[in-house]
């Protein structure tokens, strides 16, 4: 659960300032969320949530 939050946090935050620098239009956010709700509803979820479990715990593995 811990994970997951702060992916939403971290993408949640990478949408608003592509928003505000990049040009990102509200249709174009409105897109890849539904985008992201539809996907989490296909036999594809399992797959994209343990990858990215195995990148979180291969980014908090890598020493700085």
């Amino acid at each position: 659960m811990v994970v997951s939050m702060s992916a939403v946090v971290l993408l949640g935050v990478l949408v608003l300032a592509m928003w505000r620098y990049q040009g990102l239009r509200a249709w174009h956010a409105a897109a890849c969320v539904l985008f992201g709700f539809y996907l989490t509803s296909t036999s594809m979820a399992p797959y994209i949530t343990n990858l990215s479990q195995a990148l979180a715990h291969w980014l908090a593995g890598l020493t700085l």
